[in-house]
């Protein structure tokens, strides 16, 4: 699949694309819940060499009623970006692309076409970074942005102690109520809000956040160093936001169903979704605005499945009850291999065309992406 919005280039073509070399300017509104949000590179085709080169940050919303709670903030609030990374020996990236130029054939090389993974892991940039902490709640604001690795974490003291992870919010803003955990995985795209208290560890004392799916060095992520005695007077409240929507099966006007399996793509393997890669010119699902639907999600690997421009609740999975991590406002979606899960949203907010798509960025620029049209 050779896109791209330059016209010197050759490629599939997005009829309603506006091909310029001019700079623009956009502006978007922040109508929505406070949350951390996350931005990247979305060049179509190239998507996952833009992440691997750090071309992705974090955005927070904020609003009253979340400063009113009492939760830990300023710099016992952390933003988290953990991503995986792999150097050559002068320190340079390594990506196995294709085109290392990045402009005329996408893709990686056929080891890697399930997704490119990294032996540093890098947290804000920093590979295993040590932090200091003082003796008191901490706020971690957590994004998964690996191209492809899927993580446990657990943040365990030097003598084996699992510290409880309290979970206040998910990727779009806080949860009703807290949910606690002692391991929480964690895939690409996925945000977490989470509680730790480092109270309960000794002045001096160290508390790893480590990855139980890693081995060797990508097992441990970073960790941190109890420091000093401090007063605290945050708090976790029993209950987090009451503005979490209120939706129904019985509210849903239609069920679709979408299966994200491999496949092949003009001749070689492709990720596809129902049977078909990306198509910048077709159309593959027409929804009204303000319609409620149910959507089943089906995979054959790994993938965590990401929608853009709505959140959604998860109903169920593998036709069981939603798991402890799937609370609250989400906008990701973790298949875990041979899974299917359901979900239900409104598409509410704005008229357009958006995309939905695997969040293994390999994967993504593969094929696995689909066009949803809001009308």
């Amino acid at each position: 699949m050779d896109s791209t919005t330059d016209p010197s280039m050759t490629g599939m073509r997005d009829p309603r694309a506006v091909v310029t070399r001019l700079t623009r300017d956009y502006t978007f509104p922040t109508e929505q819940r406070s949350t951390m949000l996350w931005y990247h590179d979305h060049r179509m085709d190239f998507t996952a060499p833009a992440i691997w080169r750090g071309l992705a940050g974090l955005h927070f919303v904020r609003d009253d009623e979340e400063e009113t709670l009492g939760l830990p903030a300023g710099p016992r609030e952390l933003p988290l970006m953990i991503a995986d990374r792999a150097f050559d020996d002068s320190g340079n990236l390594q990506y196995p692309a294709l085109d290392p130029t990045l402009r005329d054939r996408p893709g990686v090389r056929e080891s890697f076409l399930a997704g490119v993974l990294g032996d540093v892991i890098l947290v804000n940039g920093a590979p295993w970074p040590l932090h200091e902490v003082d003796a008191a709640r901490y706020r971690l604001r957590i994004l998964n942005a690996s191209n492809a690795r899927h993580y446990e974490l657990e943040a365990v003291t030097e003598d084996g102690r699992r510290l409880d992870l309290v979970q206040i919010g998910a990727d779009q803003g806080l949860l009703a109520a807290p949910v606690l955990h002692r391991t929480l995985p964690i895939a690409r795209a996925e945000r977490y809000d989470l509680i730790v208290d480092f109270a309960q560890v000794p002045v001096g004392g160290l508390v790893r956040l480590r990855n139980r799916l890693g081995s060797g060095r990508t097992r441990d992520v970073m960790a941190f160093r109890v420091v000093r005695k401090a007063a605290d007077d945050s708090r976790i409240p029993p209950v987090l936001a009451r503005d979490l929507p209120s939706l129904r099966r019985s509210d849903a006007v239609r069920v679709r169903e979408f299966a994200f399996r491999a496949g092949h793509m003009n001749g070689r393997h492709g990720w596809l979704i129902g049977g078909r890669p990306f198509d910048p010119a077709r159309t593959d699902v027409t929804v009204r605005l303000g319609d409620i639907e149910v959507w089943r999600l089906i995979a054959d690997v790994h993938h965590p499945v990401h929608l853009h421009l709505v959140g959604f609740q998860v109903l169920s999975r593998g036709g069981g009850q939603p798991l402890a991590h799937d609370a609250g406002l989400k906008d990701t979606i973790s298949l875990r291999p041979g899974e299917s899960v359901e979900i239900i949203t409104r598409f509410d907010g704005y008229r357009g065309r958006y995309l939905f798509h695997c969040h293994n960025a390999e994967h993504e620029d593969m094929g696995m992406m689909a066009n949803l049209e809001i009308g």
